[in-house]
């Protein structure tokens, strides 16, 4: 059985950090692409950031600007979201995601976690 736990999600204010952590287990192989997305209530799910399995290719969403990295410990079975000077508009749930091609988790398949939640205020 296929699992991604989520945590590290909280209410901070403006300019807080956070960092997510992403636990997977059930994985036939270690060279998945792991994504992060987001959705905030009422808005459409958001790609956020994108890490292949030897951690040499990174993609981020236009919206992190540097603020956010990415990065995973395949021996800790670990993925994790740095994520510096947070704004309201990053209030969203976060969703930590895998599959062997790309395309699929654009198109909301792959394997998925429950989530975990980031409020951030004014």
């Amino acid at each position: 059985q296929v699992q991604l736990v989520e945590s590290g999600g909280a209410l901070v204010q403006t300019g807080a950090s956070l960092r997510l952590s992403c636990v997977f287990s059930g994985l036939t192989f270690i060279d998945y692409v792991m994504v992060w997305f987001r959705q905030a209530p009422v808005k459409e799910r958001e790609f956020v950031a994108a890490i292949n399995w030897r951690s040499d290719m990174m993609n981020y969403a236009n919206f992190v600007k540097g603020r956010f990295r990415n990065s995973r410990d395949n021996a800790k079975a670990t993925m994790y979201l740095e994520m510096n000077r947070l704004e309201p508009e990053d209030s969203a749930v976060y969703y930590c995601t895998a599959s062997l091609r790309m395309d699929v988790l654009i198109g909301g398949g792959g394997f998925w976690g429950q989530g975990t939640e980031v409020s951030v205020s004014s």
